[in-house]
């Protein structure tokens, strides 16, 4: 199964332009499950079913900001079992902002004939002072979706994908990494990224964008803040990895798709 996740951001700058550069990369791409972050719908208009087209099943986050800015999850295959918090885990968090939210559902695969899948869209605060939110984000979402695997029968897949707006080296991307605990509790997922290609750092928000530079981030120095992990049980990932790549990496004809490169992995079961 292939599996994307990408910042789209919403429909600023020159988005008739950047619009059809997602559209043809997503044609291209062909992924299965996509977890979205700054989508936009709204009463008229759903950028989701816009630029992935007809064939997916789709949940949005409910609320969002003004504009219909929010994130979404978008499945080949049924989802069932939707789950959605709210993460506003303090004061600093404001509900009105694109600040804290995650997203989980059961997706039924008919590849993986054993066990069921969870894929979970995890969008935490993006504020960079903001560390000592997206640890206890983290830890909401973690907790969420233990509740949810341990409510299931059989062996349980779990795919986390997003923009978690941290470094690997920060306290919520450890903790998820396996790395070190929080708030009296640990897990265990595997980084995608340096799984596959552990020699690359493989920044996702990154000055080479000129939307990025020319944006609200001018002094921004490079960071990899965009994730795809699986979860680990017994002495690893429950699926293997095939392949992983950045998505929208580079212009086309001098447009570039978004202020942030996505990631896209292949994915299989063990056997």
């Amino acid at each position: 199964m292939r599996v994307a996740t990408l910042n789209l951001w919403a429909r600023h700058g020159s988005w008739s332009r950047r619009r059809q550069v997602l559209i043809d990369g997503f044609r291209e791409l062909d992924p299965d499950l996509v977890a979205l972050q700054e989508s936009v719908v709204t009463d008229d208009y759903d950028q989701v079913i816009d630029l992935l087209g007809p064939g997916y099943h789709v949940v949005h986050q409910e609320g969002g900001e003004a504009d219909g800015t929010r994130a979404s999850i978008a499945s080949r295959w049924p989802l069932r079992g939707v789950r959605q918090l709210r993460l506003d885990v303090t004061d600093r968090v404001n509900p009105s902002e694109f600040a804290g939210w995650a997203g989980l559902a059961e997706v039924e695969v008919p590849e993986l004939r054993r066990g069921r899948l969870l894929f979970v869209n995890h969008k935490p605060s993006f504020r960079l002072g903001h560390e000592r939110e997206r640890e206890l984000q983290a830890v909401r979402t973690a907790r969420l979706i233990e509740e949810v695997a341990g409510g299931l029968d059989g062996d349980v897949h779990v795919v986390v994908a997003g923009d978690f707006d941290a470094p690997p080296d920060a306290a919520s991307i450890r903790f998820w990494s396996g790395l070190q605990s929080l708030e009296g509790m640990s897990v265990a997922y595997r980084d995608v990224w340096p799984w596959a290609r552990p020699h690359e750092a493989g920044h996702t928000f990154t000055p080479h964008n000129p939307l990025v530079r020319g944006g609200n981030w001018p002094l921004e120095t490079g960071r990899r803040i965009d994730y795809l992990f699986v979860r680990c049980h017994g002495n690893g990932p429950t699926l293997r990895l095939v392949d992983c790549r950045q998505i929208f990496d580079r212009p086309v004809d001098g447009v570039w798709a978004s202020d942030h490169f996505g990631l896209v992995a292949d994915l299989a079961p063990m056997s």
